[in-house]
């Protein structure tokens, strides 16, 4: 039975690693469509398009290497949640998202739906990471731990540079629309904070659903 802690999960492929490419398929074609909806007219066409373009890297990346680099179905359905979370971002741009007025709260402050999202790429992602790292990396002792969440602050990081270079190359409101900060000086490092708990959070649900399983 496949396990995605398995070190040869990189050399399996989706049939001898006892699963059924279906349900990443399902979820490929209902992300596609949420996609396409989200695709149409949105609030800023040059921002939904610098949005997305991480998006086509890596989900091209898990398209070309998938029967190489074969994910768990846990992993591939957190990773879906993310990429329709971050299509209803990219559709409005993260600062001007209206969750506020669809959960009838106060429209005063700051738009928090960024954070929200920083938070759920560590936490929602940490799982493919762990996974990614198994099948390429032979990891014992605290490093199970540490190096997963250490990918994710880098990513989150290396993101934070893309957002800053791109705000100095295009400049005026689409670098600031790209960028979102809202004006907090500290923007960059509070993301970066919230993806890092996102993950140790995530970590620790992940452990411990190893822990269970293990125990059946």
């Amino acid at each position: 039975m496949y396990s995605p802690t398995d070190p040869s999960i990189g050399h399996q492929s989706p049939a001898s690693a006892g699963q059924s490419a279906r349900y990443p398929l399902i979820l490929l074609g209902v992300y596609s469509v949420w996609w396409l909806f989200l695709a149409i007219n949105p609030e800023y066409p040059k921002d939904w398009l610098l949005e997305n373009i991480l998006v086509f890297v890596g989900l091209g990346l898990m398209i070309r290497y998938f029967r190489n680099l074969r994910f768990s179905d846990f992993s591939y359905t957190m990773v879906f949640l993310f990429l329709c979370i971050h299509a209803v971002g990219a559709h409005f741009t993260y600062a001007e998202v209206p969750y506020r007025e669809w959960l009838g709260l106060p429209m005063d402050g700051r738009n928090h739906f960024d954070r929200v999202v920083h938070f759920l790429y560590g936490f929602l992602l940490i799982p493919a990471f762990i996974e990614l790292l198994n099948a390429r990396a032979e990891i014992r002792g605290i490093w199970r731990n540490l190096l997963p969440v250490a990918l994710v602050m880098a990513q989150s990081n290396l993101y934070e540079l893309i957002e800053w270079l791109a705000a100095v190359i295009f400049g005026g409101p689409l670098g600031q629309a790209y960028l979102g900060t809202q004006g907090d000086v500290w923007d960059a490092q509070r993301d970066s904070a919230l993806a890092a708990l996102g993950a140790v959070c995530g970590l620790v649900i992940y452990r411990a659903y190893e822990r269970f399983k293990d125990q059946k």
